[in-house]
């Protein structure tokens, strides 16, 4: 399953994921199902930082206790790349306009102790990237 503001409808795949249009947390189905692991590639440098609290007690409420968190994060380098390469037209959509000036090292502040336990964090892509594992740890609901 995924989820995509940018969808113009809810659509199931030819693969057979169900892909969800609209926002995460909010949007996601209240019926109950627990996730093994939630994947978030690039897309925590587009939440507004009001929504970090709402977004960690989400992913709380969406993911078995033991489940992982798997987070990929630009370093802020990469905001200036990008900016150069849409100057040279070499790039479009990237929503750039939605970028927050995320710093990465608030990452493990979002998903802290009790409830998410830092299992790693390395840098990749010459160390424009990051990737963050984070267990849930606690057994609430």
């Amino acid at each position: 399953m995924g989820i995509d503001p940018t969808l113009k409808a809810t659509l199931t795949t030819a693969q057979g994921f169900r892909m969800l249009s609209g926002y995460f947390p909010d949007d996601m189905p209240k019926n109950g199902d627990l996730f093994d692991i939630i994947v978030m590639l690039a897309v925590l440098e587009h939440f507004p930082p009001d929504q970090y609290s709402k977004l960690a007690d989400g992913i709380q409420r969406l993911l078995r206790a033991g489940g992982l968190l798997l987070i990929t994060v630009p370093s802020a380098a990469v905001d200036e790349i990008l900016k150069w390469l849409l100057k040279l037209r070499l790039i479009h959509g990237m929503s750039l306009e939605e970028h927050h000036g995320y710093e990465v090292c608030q990452t493990p502040r979002i998903f802290a102790p009790p409830t998410f336990q830092l299992l790693l964090h390395r840098r990749f892509q010459l160390g424009l990237n990051n990737l963050f594992v984070f267990q849930r740890t606690d057994s609430k609901p």
